[in-house]
């Protein structure tokens, strides 16, 4: 009887051993990104301008924000090279003039539409600047994600090196800032190199609304 106790107390030790050897194991973290990527990828289809394969395939740029999404915890060094990779990329104006339209240019700030499933393919997209920027006084339904914008020109002028700054700000953002929210507009193929004049000239053209009151 003693021997048969004696038995089921090893017995019970060996389990509580066991148990508590188990849960000192590491847990393995699951590799969510690899999932969404797989479920993305079997779930969803291209269709006109909005492609799986646009979604799906980062460039080293969006690799290393993904890995390092939280501003503080980025490495500064990788920031830094990031930044003068991305600026490296920028295709100035072909023509050596910067400067379009202004009016089209609101009007490209105005649209948010393109690069949808129900656009066709090579239609002009709008780049919503509105979404995040203040431009113009008369225009009040605007967001704060980005800097206000408002006298952007008045304030800086058109020398050739803010004219410089200003093309590669917009045609790749993480030139200047790594991981930035704002879309790579002329990296990316959002706006074409015309828009991107209209979108300057609304900028920085003295008689634009964002510079005239």
């Amino acid at each position: 009887m003693i021997h048969s106790v004696n038995r089921s107390a090893k017995h019970g030790i060996l389990l509580l051993a066991a148990a508590f050897g188990l849960a000192a194991q590491p847990v393995q973290a699951a590799d969510y990104g690899k999932q969404a990527h797989e479920l993305m990828k079997a779930d969803f289809r291209s269709k006109g301008p909005a492609t799986v394969e646009g979604v799906l395939q980062q460039d080293e740029a969006q690799r290393l924000c993904s890995e390092y999404p939280a501003q503080d915890k980025r490495p500064k060094k990788l920031a830094a090279k990031l930044e003068a990779d991305q600026l490296k990329l920028v295709k100035y104006p072909s023509d050596d003039k910067y400067l379009g339209r202004w009016q089209e240019g609101e009007k490209i700030a105005q649209s948010g539409r393109g690069m949808q499933s129900s656009d066709k393919v090579g239609s002009p997209n709008g780049g919503n600047c509105y979404a995040c920027h203040q431009l113009s006084k008369q225009e009040i339904s605007f967001g704060n994600i980005g800097p206000s914008l408002y006298q952007y020109g008045k304030l800086r002028g058109q020398s050739e090196a803010i004219l410089k700054y200003t093309w590669a700000k917009v045609y790749n953002s993480q030139a200047y800032n790594a991981c930035s929210n704002m879309p790579r507009f002329g990296h990316k193929g959002i706006l074409d190199e015309q828009q991107l004049k209209d979108v300057m000239a609304l900028l920085l053209d003295p008689e634009s609304p964002v510079n005239k009151d």
